[in-house]
């Protein structure tokens, strides 16, 4: 090899080095985990478990699902179906929440309803107590597809306890809540009453949601805020009632709903 062509190719050995050590240096993953870090630890302590409370039921505090804490500090917003249909009042059975890694459920806080959307399947509480760190509603009409969102919540929270879990989803498409079905004869009652309804767009994610995951907030991880409300009885009920076998897609109701509902409550 002549030495012209042994100095080009260690030339272009150079040249392929330095690229190689500019792009290392552009390039620092720490910058991600460090952000989702921080919003984490901001989100945590507004995120609440969900159930009821019955001194002598033994466990106590019975867990249905997420709720997260708004407004003022003494607001709460879960989804309907978290709630009971009744509570045993005559046993002085009440709403509760229990607050972030406290095993203690006597140190929970009884809770009223006072806000209901049931076609959007969203609850509103009010709880007793001190107010707690507060998460701001956004706007979930400027979500896209392809945006990468954090999800907080409880999965299977009768089992693992009172710590949020956090998962890291890809919006993967906007889809509207109801797929009419071309069968008349195919179509389930619950699809009927949401096209009935007027069906609205809902937020398709690629993070996995368990049992208890209900109610959890969407955050946006550069802001902090929440942009939905994962919801998987109702979404899935109509959007997937024609399925044999049910997928694990995970869905969420955009914030303007909840925005609306929050609007009512005095």
């Amino acid at each position: 090899m002549s030495a012209a062509v042994q100095g080009e190719a260690s030339r272009r050995r150079a040249r392929v080095f330095a690229a190689i050590l500019l792009a290392l240096a552009l390039f620092r993953p720490e910058t991600v985990p460090a952000q989702y870090a921080d919003v984490i630890a901001k989100v945590k302590p507004s995120v609440v478990a969900v159930g009821t409370y019955l001194r002598t039921r033994s466990p106590a505090f019975v867990f249905r699902g997420t709720g997260f804490v708004v407004g003022d500090g003494t607001t709460v917003v879960t989804n309907a179906h978290v709630l009971p249909a009744s509570l045993a009042e005559d046993q002085y059975e009440t709403l509760a929440v229990v607050l972030p890694g406290d095993e203690r459920t006597d140190n929970g806080r009884t809770a009223v309803r006072v806000g209901l959307d049931r076609d959007r399947d969203l609850a509103v509480l009010r709880i007793a107590g001190a107010p707690l760190p507060a998460l701001k509603v956004g706007d979930g009409s400027k979500v896209r597809e392809g945006d990468t969102y954090l999800i907080t919540g409880y999965p299977i929270g009768n089992v693992l306890g009172a710590y949020p879990v956090t998962h890291r989803g890809m919006i993967s498409s906007i889809v509207p809540l109801a797929i009419p079905t071309g069968n008349a004869a195919q179509l389930d009652p619950r699809v009927v009453r949401r096209i009935a309804g007027g069906a609205f767009p809902i937020f398709q994610i690629d993070a996995t949601a368990y049992p208890g995951n209900s109610g959890s907030p969407v955050i946006d991880p550069a802001t902090g805020d929440v942009v939905a409300i994962v919801n998987m009885v109702l979404v899935r009920g109509t959007r997937e009632s024609a399925l044999s076998q049910p997928t694990g897609i995970t869905y969420a109701i955009p914030a303007q709903y909840l925005r609306e509902l929050l609007a009512t409550v005095k």
